[in-house]
């Protein structure tokens, strides 16, 4: 098995489009090295790093957030498993505040459908406890804050 891949057989192993990953090679996020007719190849362990960006949108990092992440990795050997559990030990409380966030949607959710009133008085989703409410009058998420508001 040879240590270079080509974009084609990275994409493939990957389930990342060509293109998603020349993206994040001009991110800086991956590395290839080219032939002489400038062709990409990537080394094998190109893999996990491309798993690890997948998994780290997924979460909800920025590639930006992501480049940061990577940049804790050793540059002078391919990393280790504990090199990725080092990176993963702080997305915890990430992920806690994700699945919070998706339990209230669906309850929010589960509340409006039940009801059926979609009133913004009501409705957990778009308005809960009428917070919008004490901004003023009228249509608020269409008109917006008044003044005073804004500037507390």
């Amino acid at each position: 098995m040879s240590e270079l891949m080509t974009i084609t057989e990275v994409a493939r192993r990957s389930g990342v489009a060509s293109s998603a990953l020349r993206f994040y090679e001009s991110r800086g996020l991956i590395a290839s090295e080219r032939t002489g007719s400038g062709h990409r190849r990537y080394p094998r362990a190109v893999l996990r790093r491309i798993a690890f960006i997948v998994f780290a949108q997924k979460i909800g990092l920025s590639l930006d957030e992501i480049a940061v992440e990577l940049s804790r990795l050793p540059h002078n050997r391919v990393p280790e498993r504990a090199d990725w559990g080092k990176l993963s030990t702080t997305w915890t409380q990430r992920v806690d505040e994700r699945i919070a966030e998706l339990q209230r949607l669906k309850a929010g959710l589960t509340q409006c459908i039940g009801c059926g009133c979609l009133t913004l008085q009501q409705c957990q989703l778009a308005n809960p406890s009428d917070m919008v409410g004490r901004a003023g009058p009228g249509p608020r998420f269409w008109i917006g804050r008044p003044r005073a508001a804004r500037t507390k």
